[in-house]
Parts: structure tokens; C-alpha cells; sequence
């Protein structure tokens, strides 16, 4: 196991296979945006800037609200897997950034090696 320069607290692990390894987080980040896609991202301090999107996806939480009416109203979560660096000759991730689409509120996901 070694650590993911330019990502505290990342490791990657590299599997006989030699597959993908990923660490997931949740964390809380702050986002700037334009035109409604990521472009930076802050994160334990430290600024990162989104080299290219590489997915999109939607994942909604209307099927909870069905199965336990208490829950109210459900968000949807905005999911967007983009390339990122700490700078733009820095080592490059690739991180999945979710963001909630009731409040807003941004979070890292998972970091992939």
C-alpha cells in the first residue's frame, strides 16, 4: 500500500489482477462551478483544480420515500467523476464528487488510482 501523492489520506493498493483500487471518503468539500459542471474543488485545505469530466450520473432517492413515507422529501444526488490535480503539473486522480440537490451541499465520494 502506498499513498497517493498530491491526495492526503489516499492510498491505493495494487491488486494481483493489477485492477482499479479506490478509497472512499464522504467528506464535505467546497465547489466552484461554471455552467452547472465542477471546475475546483476545496478539500482538506487544499485547492484542486478539475482537469476534464469523465461521467455524469443521477441517482434518485424517490424509492426510499415510497418505502418509509417519514422520510419526506427525498434529493437526488448528482454524481460527476472527474479528473483532478492539485495543480496543473501536479499528480492526477480520478474523483467522484457528489453533490445533493436539495441543499446543495457538495461532498468527495471516492478518490480511484
Amino acid at each position: 500500500m502506498k499513498s497517493l501523492p498530491g491526495f492526503p489520506g489516499a492510498f491505493t493498493k495494487t491488486r494481483e489482477s493489477g485492477g482499479l483500487v479506490t478509497r472512499v471518503y464522504r467528506e464535505p468539500v467546497s465547489v466552484r462551478e461554471l455552467a452547472g459542471r465542477p471546475v475546483r474543488f476545496f478539500w482538506r485545505g487544499r485547492a484542486y483544480l478539475v482537469l476534464r469530466v469523465l461521467d455524469y450520473w443521477v441517482v434518485s432517492q424517490e424509492w426510499w420515500r415510497q418505502h418509509d413515507p417519514e422520510l419526506g422529501r427525498p434529493s437526488d444526488h448528482e454524481y460527476w467523476r472527474v479528473e483532478a490535480s492539485p495543480g496543473r503539473d501536479g499528480p492526477v486522480a480520478v474523483c467522484d464528487l457528489r453533490r445533493d440537490t436539495v441543499t446543495g451541499d457538495w461532498l468527495i465520494a471516492r478518490v480511484w488510482d
